[in-house]
């Protein structure tokens, strides 16, 4: 499968920004999915995943409340609404798919596909 995120771009703090993810290939829906992020001199970070059914969802604590993420099965898309942004959340922003058959990973080294990344830049 391959990836393409996209959705990125500068902000202001508070803002709501909304990446998108799609895949082509083999369809999503037969992933675990997941986003992370990683910052400059900063290690790549989980930040939220669903199961490949859609019925379950979890995100890291730091974007608890804040983010959603959410997935398309029509349009083989995968979405994270960034709402509350922070100038903490600036960073490249990466999806990635699991070919795991059950549950979700926050663990970048599980994931099987990933896509180029989109920068989000959020200023104070």
């Amino acid at each position: 499968v391959q990836l393409q995120a996209s959705g990125g771009g500068v902000v202001q703090a508070g803002d709501t920004l909304t990446l998108s993810c799609a895949a082509s290939g083999r369809t999503f829906s037969t992933y675990a999915m997941g986003w992370f992020r990683q910052a400059p001199a900063k290690e790549r970070e989980f930040v939220a995943g669903i199961s490949r059914n859609g019925d379950s969802t979890t995100y890291a604590d730091s974007v608890k409340g804040r983010f959603t993420i959410s997935g398309d099965n029509a349009k083989n898309t995968v979405y994270l609404q960034m709402n509350s942004l922070k100038p903490e959340d600036t960073a490249v922003y990466y999806c990635a798919a699991d070919e795991l058959p059950w549950g979700i990973s926050r663990l970048a080294r599980n994931y099987d596909y990933w896509g180029q990344g989109t920068q989000v830049t959020v200023s104070s």
